[in-house]
Protein backbone atom coordinates (compact mmCIF):
# COMPACT_ATOMS: atom_id res chain seq x y z
CA UNK A 1 0.00 0.00 0.00
CA UNK A 2 1.39 3.38 -1.00
CA UNK A 3 1.76 6.15 1.55
CA UNK A 4 -0.85 8.25 -0.27
CA UNK A 5 -3.36 5.39 -0.17
CA UNK A 6 -2.66 4.82 3.53
CA UNK A 7 -3.28 8.50 4.31
CA UNK A 8 -6.57 8.53 2.39
CA UNK A 9 -7.74 5.36 4.14
CA UNK A 10 -7.10 7.08 7.46
CA UNK A 11 -8.99 10.16 6.23
CA UNK A 12 -11.90 7.88 5.29
CA UNK A 13 -11.98 6.34 8.76
CA UNK A 14 -11.75 9.78 10.41
CA UNK A 15 -14.68 11.12 8.40
CA UNK A 16 -16.75 8.12 9.47
CA UNK A 17 -16.53 9.33 13.09
CA UNK A 18 -18.65 12.37 12.26
CA UNK A 19 -18.38 15.96 11.12
CA UNK A 20 -14.89 17.33 11.58
CA UNK A 21 -13.65 20.77 10.57
CA UNK A 22 -10.83 21.35 8.09
CA UNK A 23 -8.57 22.65 10.89
CA UNK A 24 -8.91 19.46 12.91
CA UNK A 25 -8.67 17.19 9.87
CA UNK A 26 -5.54 18.97 8.69
CA UNK A 27 -3.96 18.89 12.16
CA UNK A 28 -4.13 15.11 12.21
CA UNK A 29 -1.66 15.04 9.30
CA UNK A 30 0.33 18.12 10.30
CA UNK A 31 3.70 16.70 9.18
CA UNK A 32 2.43 15.76 5.71
CA UNK A 33 3.62 18.33 3.14
CA UNK A 34 4.80 21.86 3.86
CA UNK A 35 3.64 25.39 3.15
CA UNK A 36 0.02 24.71 4.04
CA UNK A 37 -2.04 25.78 7.01
CA UNK A 38 -3.91 23.01 8.76
CA UNK A 39 -7.15 24.39 7.36
CA UNK A 40 -5.76 24.27 3.80
CA UNK A 41 -4.40 20.78 4.39
CA UNK A 42 -7.77 19.64 5.71
CA UNK A 43 -9.61 20.97 2.64
CA UNK A 44 -7.08 19.30 0.35
CA UNK A 45 -7.46 15.96 2.12
CA UNK A 46 -11.24 16.21 1.93
CA UNK A 47 -11.06 16.81 -1.84
CA UNK A 48 -8.50 14.03 -2.36
CA UNK A 49 -10.70 11.66 -0.37
CA UNK A 50 -13.74 12.42 -2.57
CA UNK A 51 -11.68 11.82 -5.71
CA UNK A 52 -10.10 8.60 -4.44
CA UNK A 53 -13.42 7.12 -3.33
CA UNK A 54 -15.35 8.54 -6.29
CA UNK A 55 -17.99 10.13 -4.08
CA UNK A 56 -19.57 13.59 -4.15
CA UNK A 57 -17.39 16.24 -2.53
CA UNK A 58 -19.00 17.53 0.63
CA UNK A 59 -17.41 20.66 2.13
CA UNK A 60 -17.42 21.04 5.88
CA UNK A 61 -20.47 22.78 7.31
CA UNK A 62 -19.45 25.12 10.11
CA UNK A 63 -20.99 24.52 13.49
CA UNK A 64 -20.70 20.75 13.62
CA UNK A 65 -17.07 19.77 14.44
CA UNK A 66 -17.24 17.06 17.09
CA UNK A 67 -13.58 17.52 18.05
CA UNK A 68 -13.20 21.27 18.65
CA UNK A 69 -16.76 22.59 18.50
CA UNK A 70 -15.59 25.02 15.78
CA UNK A 71 -13.19 26.68 18.16
CA UNK A 72 -11.07 27.94 15.26
CA UNK A 73 -13.92 30.11 14.03
CA UNK A 74 -13.38 32.01 17.28
CA UNK A 75 -9.75 32.95 16.57
CA UNK A 76 -10.53 36.66 15.89
CA UNK A 77 -12.51 36.91 19.13
CA UNK A 78 -9.81 35.22 21.19
CA UNK A 79 -7.12 37.38 19.60
CA UNK A 80 -9.05 40.50 20.54
CA UNK A 81 -9.48 39.25 24.12
CA UNK A 82 -5.74 38.51 24.35
CA UNK A 83 -4.75 41.90 22.96
CA UNK A 84 -7.07 43.70 25.39
CA UNK A 85 -5.79 41.66 28.36
CA UNK A 86 -2.17 42.58 27.67
CA UNK A 87 -2.77 46.19 26.62
CA UNK A 88 -1.96 47.65 30.03
CA UNK A 89 1.34 45.78 30.35
CA UNK A 90 4.51 47.13 28.76
CA UNK A 91 5.93 44.35 26.59
CA UNK A 92 7.57 43.73 23.25
CA UNK A 93 7.23 39.95 23.05
CA UNK A 94 4.52 37.50 24.01
CA UNK A 95 3.41 33.92 23.66
CA UNK A 96 -0.07 32.41 23.64
CA UNK A 97 -0.96 29.39 25.73
CA UNK A 98 -4.25 27.53 25.54
CA UNK A 99 -6.00 25.56 28.26
CA UNK A 100 -8.48 23.32 26.45
CA UNK A 101 -11.43 21.52 28.07
CA UNK A 102 -10.70 17.85 28.88
CA UNK A 103 -13.37 16.68 26.42
CA UNK A 104 -11.56 18.29 23.49
CA UNK A 105 -8.24 16.73 24.47
CA UNK A 106 -9.85 13.33 24.96
CA UNK A 107 -11.59 13.51 21.58
CA UNK A 108 -8.44 14.20 19.59
CA UNK A 109 -6.34 11.74 21.60
CA UNK A 110 -8.93 9.05 20.93
CA UNK A 111 -8.56 9.71 17.21
CA UNK A 112 -4.78 9.56 17.41
CA UNK A 113 -4.92 6.14 19.05
CA UNK A 114 -7.80 4.62 17.08
CA UNK A 115 -6.51 5.66 13.66
CA UNK A 116 -2.84 5.16 14.47
CA UNK A 117 -1.80 8.69 13.58
CA UNK A 118 1.94 9.28 13.83
CA UNK A 119 2.42 13.03 13.52
CA UNK A 120 -0.68 14.94 14.64
CA UNK A 121 -0.52 18.48 15.98
CA UNK A 122 -2.41 19.05 19.25
CA UNK A 123 -5.37 21.41 19.12
CA UNK A 124 -3.82 23.82 21.59
CA UNK A 125 -0.64 24.04 19.53
CA UNK A 126 -2.52 25.30 16.48
CA UNK A 127 -4.65 27.58 18.61
CA UNK A 128 -1.51 29.10 20.16
CA UNK A 129 0.02 29.74 16.76
CA UNK A 130 -3.04 31.10 14.97
CA UNK A 131 -4.20 33.33 17.82
CA UNK A 132 -0.60 34.51 18.23
CA UNK A 133 -0.45 35.61 14.60
CA UNK A 134 -3.76 37.40 14.96
CA UNK A 135 -2.62 39.20 18.13
CA UNK A 136 0.56 40.37 16.38
CA UNK A 137 -1.59 41.80 13.61
CA UNK A 138 -3.62 43.74 16.19
CA UNK A 139 -0.91 45.20 18.43
CA UNK A 140 2.31 44.82 16.46
CA UNK A 141 4.00 42.81 19.22
CA UNK A 142 6.31 39.93 18.39
CA UNK A 143 5.58 36.31 19.24
CA UNK A 144 8.49 34.73 21.14
CA UNK A 145 7.86 31.27 22.65
CA UNK A 146 11.34 31.03 24.19
CA UNK A 147 11.62 34.34 26.02
CA UNK A 148 8.27 36.15 26.13
CA UNK A 149 7.69 39.25 28.22
CA UNK A 150 4.09 38.17 28.65
CA UNK A 151 2.29 34.83 28.42
CA UNK A 152 -1.41 35.06 27.61
CA UNK A 153 -3.31 31.90 28.49
CA UNK A 154 -6.64 31.27 26.77
CA UNK A 155 -8.97 29.47 29.17
CA UNK A 156 -11.45 27.98 26.73
CA UNK A 157 -13.80 26.40 29.28
CA UNK A 158 -14.21 29.60 31.30
CA UNK A 159 -14.09 31.89 28.25
CA UNK A 160 -11.43 34.13 29.77
CA UNK A 161 -7.75 34.96 29.52
CA UNK A 162 -5.05 34.69 32.18
CA UNK A 163 -1.95 36.87 32.11
CA UNK A 164 1.49 35.71 33.24
CA UNK A 165 4.12 38.47 33.27
CA UNK A 166 7.72 37.32 33.03
CA UNK A 167 10.12 38.59 35.66
CA UNK A 168 12.51 41.41 34.78
CA UNK A 169 16.14 41.23 35.90
CA UNK A 170 18.98 43.69 36.35
CA UNK A 171 22.46 43.00 37.70
CA UNK A 172 25.20 44.77 39.56
CA UNK A 173 27.13 44.77 42.81
CA UNK A 174 26.00 45.94 46.21
CA UNK A 175 27.95 47.30 49.15
CA UNK A 176 26.61 47.03 52.69
CA UNK A 177 28.09 49.68 54.95
CA UNK A 178 26.14 49.00 58.13
CA UNK A 179 26.30 45.92 60.28
CA UNK A 180 23.08 44.40 61.57
CA UNK A 181 21.40 44.19 58.16
CA UNK A 182 20.42 40.84 56.64
CA UNK A 183 20.90 40.17 52.95
CA UNK A 184 17.27 39.17 52.34
CA UNK A 185 13.93 39.72 54.05
CA UNK A 186 13.32 37.40 56.99
CA UNK A 187 9.81 36.76 58.28
CA UNK A 188 9.17 37.21 61.99
CA UNK A 189 9.89 33.93 63.79
CA UNK A 190 6.91 34.37 66.08
CA UNK A 191 4.19 34.96 63.47
CA UNK A 192 5.75 33.72 60.24
CA UNK A 193 5.28 37.09 58.57
CA UNK A 194 1.62 37.62 59.42
CA UNK A 195 2.30 40.46 61.86
CA UNK A 196 2.21 40.37 65.65
CA UNK A 197 3.08 42.44 68.71
CA UNK A 198 6.61 41.04 68.80
CA UNK A 199 7.41 42.41 65.32
CA UNK A 200 5.24 45.50 65.79
CA UNK A 201 2.92 44.04 63.15
CA UNK A 202 5.53 44.43 60.38
CA UNK A 203 5.85 40.68 59.82
CA UNK A 204 9.64 41.11 59.80
CA UNK A 205 12.31 39.67 62.07
CA UNK A 206 14.62 42.60 61.35
CA UNK A 207 13.75 46.19 60.40
CA UNK A 208 15.27 45.99 56.92
CA UNK A 209 17.53 44.02 54.60
CA UNK A 210 19.81 44.60 51.63
CA UNK A 211 17.05 43.12 49.46
CA UNK A 212 14.46 45.60 50.73
CA UNK A 213 16.77 48.59 50.47
CA UNK A 214 17.61 47.78 46.84
CA UNK A 215 14.10 46.72 45.80
CA UNK A 216 12.14 49.64 47.25
CA UNK A 217 12.64 52.05 44.33
CA UNK A 218 12.57 49.60 41.39
CA UNK A 219 9.34 48.01 42.64
CA UNK A 220 7.72 51.42 42.16
CA UNK A 221 9.52 52.22 38.89
CA UNK A 222 8.59 48.91 37.26
CA UNK A 223 5.19 48.69 39.00
CA UNK A 224 6.16 45.23 40.22
CA UNK A 225 4.59 43.11 42.93
CA UNK A 226 7.91 42.44 44.65
CA UNK A 227 11.67 42.44 44.31
CA UNK A 228 13.78 39.35 44.95
CA UNK A 229 17.54 39.59 45.48
CA UNK A 230 19.77 36.82 44.12
CA UNK A 231 23.29 37.21 45.48
CA UNK A 232 26.61 35.49 44.84
CA UNK A 233 26.67 34.06 48.35
CA UNK A 234 25.75 36.04 51.44
CA UNK A 235 27.49 37.75 54.33
CA UNK A 236 26.55 37.38 57.99
CA UNK A 237 24.22 39.95 59.50
CA UNK A 238 27.08 41.40 61.57
CA UNK A 239 29.44 41.71 58.57
CA UNK A 240 29.93 44.57 56.18
CA UNK A 241 30.36 44.09 52.44
CA UNK A 242 32.72 46.77 51.13
CA UNK A 243 35.52 47.02 48.58
CA UNK A 244 34.30 45.81 45.19
CA UNK A 245 30.93 44.70 46.56
CA UNK A 246 28.96 41.50 46.07
CA UNK A 247 27.54 40.50 42.65
CA UNK A 248 23.76 40.29 42.59
CA UNK A 249 20.78 40.05 40.28
CA UNK A 250 17.55 41.76 41.28
CA UNK A 251 14.36 40.12 40.05
CA UNK A 252 11.24 42.20 39.57
CA UNK A 253 8.16 40.01 40.00
CA UNK A 254 5.19 40.72 37.71
CA UNK A 255 6.44 44.09 36.42
CA UNK A 256 3.91 46.13 34.46
CA UNK A 257 6.74 48.34 33.16
CA UNK A 258 9.91 46.89 31.59
CA UNK A 259 12.04 49.89 30.60
CA UNK A 260 14.06 52.34 32.66
CA UNK A 261 17.37 54.20 32.58
CA UNK A 262 19.65 52.08 34.76
CA UNK A 263 21.91 55.00 35.63
CA UNK A 264 18.95 56.98 36.94
CA UNK A 265 17.68 53.86 38.71
CA UNK A 266 21.06 53.39 40.40
CA UNK A 267 21.06 56.98 41.62
CA UNK A 268 17.52 56.67 42.96
CA UNK A 269 18.27 53.41 44.79
CA UNK A 270 21.38 54.86 46.41
CA UNK A 271 19.53 57.99 47.47
CA UNK A 272 16.75 55.92 48.99
CA UNK A 273 19.10 53.51 50.79
CA UNK A 274 21.03 56.34 52.44
CA UNK A 275 24.20 55.23 54.21
CA UNK A 276 23.18 51.61 54.63
CA UNK A 277 23.53 50.15 51.14
CA UNK A 278 24.98 51.22 47.80
CA UNK A 279 24.54 49.61 44.39
CA UNK A 280 26.57 49.79 41.22
CA UNK A 281 24.34 48.59 38.42
CA UNK A 282 25.98 46.87 35.45
CA UNK A 283 23.14 46.01 33.08
CA UNK A 284 20.03 43.97 32.38
CA UNK A 285 20.10 40.29 33.24
CA UNK A 286 18.05 37.08 33.00
CA UNK A 287 17.11 33.87 34.79
CA UNK A 288 20.06 31.99 33.30
CA UNK A 289 22.48 34.44 34.93
CA UNK A 290 20.73 33.95 38.26
CA UNK A 291 21.33 30.20 38.01
CA UNK A 292 24.98 30.75 37.09
CA UNK A 293 25.40 33.20 39.96
CA UNK A 294 23.94 30.74 42.45
CA UNK A 295 26.23 27.92 41.33
CA UNK A 296 29.36 30.07 40.90
CA UNK A 297 32.20 29.16 43.27
CA UNK A 298 34.35 32.28 43.15
CA UNK A 299 36.93 33.12 45.80
CA UNK A 300 36.14 35.69 48.46
CA UNK A 301 38.44 38.08 50.30
CA UNK A 302 37.83 39.11 53.91
CA UNK A 303 39.41 41.50 56.35
CA UNK A 304 38.86 40.53 59.95
CA UNK A 305 39.78 41.61 63.46
CA UNK A 306 40.82 38.72 65.70
CA UNK A 307 41.09 38.61 69.46
CA UNK A 308 43.33 36.01 71.10
CA UNK A 309 42.88 35.21 74.79
CA UNK A 310 46.56 34.61 75.55
CA UNK A 311 49.33 37.11 74.93
CA UNK A 312 51.11 35.92 71.81
CA UNK A 313 53.82 37.79 69.99
CA UNK A 314 53.26 39.13 66.50
CA UNK A 315 55.98 36.77 65.27
CA UNK A 316 54.16 33.72 66.60
CA UNK A 317 50.81 34.92 65.27
CA UNK A 318 52.33 35.41 61.82
CA UNK A 319 53.90 31.95 62.01
CA UNK A 320 50.56 30.38 62.96
CA UNK A 321 48.77 32.26 60.20
CA UNK A 322 51.35 31.09 57.65
CA UNK A 323 50.46 27.47 58.48
CA UNK A 324 46.93 28.12 57.25
CA UNK A 325 48.05 29.52 53.90
CA UNK A 326 47.05 27.02 51.19
CA UNK A 327 45.68 24.62 53.80
CA UNK A 328 42.61 22.48 53.20
CA UNK A 329 40.13 22.99 56.00
CA UNK A 330 37.64 20.36 57.17
CA UNK A 331 34.55 22.12 58.43
CA UNK A 332 31.59 20.41 60.00
CA UNK A 333 28.46 22.54 59.73
CA UNK A 334 29.00 25.32 62.31
CA UNK A 335 27.02 25.27 65.54
CA UNK A 336 25.60 28.70 64.76
CA UNK A 337 23.86 27.52 61.57
CA UNK A 338 23.32 23.83 62.35
CA UNK A 339 19.62 24.45 63.07
CA UNK A 340 18.99 25.37 59.44
CA UNK A 341 21.66 23.49 57.46
CA UNK A 342 22.49 19.83 56.96
CA UNK A 343 25.12 18.43 59.31
CA UNK A 344 27.94 17.76 56.85
CA UNK A 345 31.72 17.97 56.73
CA UNK A 346 32.93 20.20 53.92
CA UNK A 347 36.47 20.74 52.68
CA UNK A 348 37.49 24.24 51.63
CA UNK A 349 40.88 25.77 50.91
CA UNK A 350 42.48 28.90 52.32
CA UNK A 351 43.94 30.47 49.18
CA UNK A 352 45.86 33.15 51.05
CA UNK A 353 46.03 34.62 54.54
CA UNK A 354 48.22 37.29 56.10
CA UNK A 355 48.50 39.54 59.14
CA UNK A 356 48.06 43.21 58.25
CA UNK A 357 48.80 44.63 61.70
CA UNK A 358 47.55 45.20 65.23
CA UNK A 359 44.65 47.51 66.12
CA UNK A 360 43.94 48.14 69.81
CA UNK A 361 45.31 44.75 70.79
CA UNK A 362 43.43 42.94 68.01
CA UNK A 363 45.05 41.35 64.99
CA UNK A 364 43.94 42.54 61.56
CA UNK A 365 44.00 39.64 59.07
CA UNK A 366 43.19 39.35 55.39
CA UNK A 367 41.87 35.99 54.19
CA UNK A 368 41.22 34.76 50.65
CA UNK A 369 39.18 31.58 50.69
CA UNK A 370 37.11 29.22 48.61
CA UNK A 371 33.43 29.89 48.32
CA UNK A 372 31.72 28.38 51.35
CA UNK A 373 34.68 28.68 53.73
CA UNK A 374 33.39 29.69 57.17
CA UNK A 375 35.80 32.43 58.25
CA UNK A 376 34.69 32.79 61.88
CA UNK A 377 35.15 29.07 62.42
CA UNK A 378 38.51 29.10 60.63
CA UNK A 379 39.68 31.33 63.47
CA UNK A 380 37.81 29.87 66.47
CA UNK A 381 37.79 26.17 65.55
CA UNK A 382 34.12 25.97 66.56
CA UNK A 383 34.78 23.52 69.42
CA UNK A 384 36.79 21.24 67.16
CA UNK A 385 34.30 21.20 64.28
CA UNK A 386 36.76 23.12 62.05
CA UNK A 387 40.25 21.65 61.62
CA UNK A 388 42.83 23.12 61.42
CA UNK A 389 42.03 26.52 62.89
CA UNK A 390 44.02 29.49 64.11
CA UNK A 391 42.94 28.81 67.69
CA UNK A 392 44.18 25.21 67.42
CA UNK A 393 47.57 26.25 66.02
CA UNK A 394 48.00 29.00 68.64
CA UNK A 395 46.80 26.67 71.41
CA UNK A 396 44.68 29.56 72.66
CA UNK A 397 41.04 30.58 72.21
CA UNK A 398 40.61 33.07 69.37
CA UNK A 399 37.60 34.64 67.73
CA UNK A 400 36.57 37.10 65.05
CA UNK A 401 35.31 40.36 66.52
CA UNK A 402 34.75 42.15 63.21
CA UNK A 403 34.40 40.89 59.65
CA UNK A 404 34.30 42.72 56.34
CA UNK A 405 33.86 41.16 52.91
CA UNK A 406 36.12 43.16 50.60
CA UNK A 407 36.02 41.21 47.34
CA UNK A 408 33.76 38.58 45.78
CA UNK A 409 34.72 37.13 42.43
CA UNK A 410 32.09 37.54 39.76
CA UNK A 411 31.20 35.21 36.90
CA UNK A 412 34.24 36.39 34.93
CA UNK A 413 36.49 34.81 37.59
CA UNK A 414 38.66 37.89 37.76
CA UNK A 415 37.09 39.57 40.75
CA UNK A 416 35.32 42.11 38.57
Amino acid sequence: MSEDTAILEKVHRILEYGEICDHCLGRLFAKSSFGLTNEERGKALRIAHALAYNIPFKPYEHGNCWVCGDLFDEIPRWAEKAAVASAGIEHETFVIGTRVPPMMSESEEMLWGDIGLEHPEPLKSEMNREVGKAVSAINGKKGDPKNPDVTIVLNIADDCTELQISSLYFAGRYLKYQRGILQTHWNCRACGGKGCEKCNFTGKQYPTSVEEEIAKVPVEVFKAEAGVLHGAGREDIDARCIGTGRPFVMEMVNPRVRTADLKELEESINKSAGNAVEVRLEGWSDRKTVEMLKSHKGHKTYRILVSVDAFISMENVEKAVSELKGAWISQRTPNRVSHRRADLVRKRQVQDISVLGIENGLYRLEVVGDSGLYIKELISGDEGRTVPSLAEILASPAKVTELDVVQVEGLSNNGA
